[in-house]
């Protein structure tokens, strides 16, 4: 079987295996303050032959008022959506966006999700993907549907567990906000500022380098290592807004080899809604 990538991938690398049949590419484009914008990017140019995944319509499910701002998508369902776009279980995932990988890294994280290891970001996205001098077009993709069967992974926790671990000390919530909406200022997404008691803030934008593109592994262990302490991977769990952008921490750790973190998929939007659950504002 030819070489499989399960974190990052470059621009290049995806370039040379694009027309292999046993690879899917998808684009994740998305807005949060214009959810047409990614379709109509699509539609506009995209990498050949990729597809679209949309965040809200895709990879989440439908909001309660309690769940969050993007509930965890029916496992089905999205198998079923992979399917039809002739993903099985051999197939090689690769996942883009044009924003720091943070829609590509929830569609990566979706995939482990499901029991799926043959699936990775492109590194740099869009962006990296033009620079490189790389073609775009318009043309719609035919896929030839697949079989895929769910073999999900215990990788998520709910808020009941944080709740729970509260304060204690084999557990390390990390927090994937921006450092202003971590301590409870410029809240403009969710109803209530701050953040959950104990967690520590890791931007997830503090992954990558000022080109776009995720720092290198021995880097992100360095820096991981410095907020990890003694904990190890299997005790951290990640959580951000929404759910969305913490993937981008998880991405980082496990393309640090540091495996095996959780996440917290309902993450702020969905803790704030239960005013019984407490919460923390300013610096950690």
């Amino acid at each position: 079987m030819n070489a499989s990538y399960a974190t990052l991938i470059g621009p290049v690398e995806l370039a040379q295996r694009l027309h292999s049949p046993d690879w899917v590419v998808f684009d994740c484009r998305f807005d949060l303050c214009n959810t047409d914008f990614g379709l109509h990017a699509y539609l506009g140019q995209h990498i050949p032959g990729a597809f679209f995944l949309d965040l809200e319509t895709d990879l989440s499910a439908p909001r309660t008022g309690v769940n969050g701002r993007h509930p965890l998508p029916d496992p089905a369902k999205l198998a079923a959506r992979l399917e039809a776009c002739g993903v099985s279980h051999h197939t090689q995932v690769v996942a883009y966006d044009d924003a720091c990988g943070m829609f590509a890294a929830r569609l990566w994280w979706l995939l482990r999700w499901l029991g799926h290891n043959r699936v990775a970001v492109l590194d740099g996205g869009l962006q990296a993907w033009s620079s490189a001098g790389l073609p775009l077009d318009s043309a719609q993709p035919e896929a030839q549907p697949a079989t895929y069967a769910l073999a999900p992974r215990a990788n998520r926790v709910d808020a009941d567990f944080v709740l729970g671990h509260l304060g204690q000390p084999q557990i390390l919530l990390i927090d994937a906000r921006s450092p202003d909406r971590f301590r409870g200022e410029n809240e403009m997404l969710d109803p209530v500022g701050g953040h959950i008691p104990g967690a520590i803030n890791r931007f997830f934008r503090d992954n990558l380098q000022p080109d776009g593109r995720f720092k290198q592994a021995s880097v992100l262990r360095e820096e991981f290592g410095a907020l990890l302490g003694n904990h190890p991977p299997q005790q951290v769990v990640h959580h951000c807004g929404s759910g969305v952008t913490a993937c981008v921490n998880v991405l980082a750790m496990e393309s640090a080899g540091l495996s095996g973190s959780l996440l917290y998929a309902g993450s702020w939007s969905e803790w704030c809604a239960d005013p019984r659950r407490p919460v923390a504002t300013g610096p950690a």
